[in-house]
């Protein structure tokens, strides 16, 4: 059965808790990046009926929204974006993606695990730890974006120039992105892996096929180049990061006629590299490699981002603490899978950890998450809240 009613989460309101009625309040915003759709008006009223200090943070059409609670002390701040990626083939969803629906003990609709299931826990568990300590010490702050699925220029990475610009510093920060594999709380994500993007350009001689005397077939040329970067070993990784992978993600060459040998090929490649081997290091080898096989190129790293790390430490044990006391699971840690806005926020931020739901459905149809992980995820931003603030006296 398809599309089933747009209010199928109304119908029986009993069945959800407060932060999971959030959670379904934001999903029926059609939040598709960069358009915040209300999400972070819905999310700011809940604020400031606390009496956070609301700042909103405009750039272009991108929504950004701080705010923060408290006077002064270390800072704790919660991270997370309000858009979505497209739904993909609507036939294929079992209601419409905007319509929050629940099945079999489960919330569904587009960006129900990545990430708003996170940002309504974010806010309903502020608001049980401010009426618990209206006067707690430190600051507890929120950053909210419309800009972290798209292009990802005016989001957060704005915001975080601009606090640089005024001083500011966050002690801690727990971004709501899914990060569990199997069950919530199984997988903390402690760092990301860099992200370098490479474009190459191999020239040749365009010619007819039948006629290879006259003609210099840049894709043949550039072949034992590309077999030998991917066959390369570029470092052997660390102690939290896996090897570095160089995958290649496009080839465009030719003219579309079969008898025509191409004048050039055009090549995308991607790096994801941990600490052990730089940016800069990597250019470099690749450069090297593309010149031992004398080609004629053209070589641009047209965008990358660096990778972060926080060790073990206060953060890290908090976080494995109140993820343990929630839910029973010892959390591992990892800094596997794509980027994330953990990297902009590393900038003011000496601790990062990432913290969500399982990540299995995200991006794809029928996106859903389980209506007991948005509640344990309550809990666990909850505990971190009381474990980081009320111990910074």
């Amino acid at each position: 059965m398809r599309h089933a009613s747009a209010h199928a989460y109304a119908a029986a309101p009993t069945m959800l808790t407060r932060t999971a009625a959030l959670a379904a309040e934001l999903i029926a915003r059609p939040s598709l990046t960069p358009d915040d759709a209300g999400c972070q008006e819905i999310l700011g009223n809940r604020l400031a009926a606390l009496g956070f200090n609301l700042e909103a943070l405009p750039s272009k059409d991108v929504l950004n929204l701080w705010a923060v609670h408290g006077r002064d002390g270390p800072l704790l701040c919660f991270a997370g974006h309000t858009d979505v990626v497209p739904t993909g083939p609507r036939e294929l969803w079992l209601a419409e993606p905007f319509a929050p629906t629940v099945r079999e003990g489960r919330l569904y609709g587009r960006g129900a695990a990545d990430m708003k299931s996170s940002l309504a826990a974010f806010v309903t568990a502020a608001e049980d730890f401010v009426m618990e300590h209206p006067r707690h010490s430190g600051r507890l702050a929120f950053l909210f974006t419309s800009d972290e699925e798209g292009a990802a220029v005016d989001g957060t990475l704005k915001v975080v120039e601009l606090l640089k610009a005024r001083g500011e510093h966050i002690d801690y920060c727990i971004v709501g992105e899914p990060t569990a594999e199997q069950r919530l709380g199984d997988m903390i994500k402690n760092g990301r892996r860099g992200s370098l993007n490479g474009r190459l350009v191999v020239h040749g001689v365009q010619g007819h096929v039948a006629y290879p005397n006259l003609v210099q077939n840049p894709i043949h040329l550039v072949a034992p180049a590309l077999a030998e970067l991917a066959g390369s070993e570029w470092d052997r990784g660390d102690e939290y990061f896996p090897p570095t992978s160089f995958q290649v993600s496009n080839i465009h060459g030719g003219t579309g006629a079969v008898n025509v040998v191409p004048g050039s090929v055009e090549i995308l490649f991607n790096f994801r590299h941990g600490s052990a081997s730089s940016r800069e290091s990597l250019q470099e080898r690749v450069d090297t490699v593309l010149r031992r096989h004398r080609l004629d190129f053209e070589l641009s790293w047209p965008t990358a981002g660096r990778p972060f790390l926080t060790p073990r430490g206060t953060l890290v044990a908090a976080a494995q603490a109140a993820i343990q006391r929630v839910t029973g699971v010892k959390a591992a840690l990892s800094c596997t899978g794509g980027t994330s806005d953990g990297r902009f926020l590393t900038e003011i931020c000496a601790q990062l950890v990432e913290i969500g739901p399982v990540n299995a459905s995200i991006h794809t149809v029928n996106e859903n998450v389980r209506l007991d992980e948005i509640d344990g995820l309550h809990g666990i931003y909850l505990e971190l809240m009381r474990t980081l603030l009320l111990s910074s006296t």
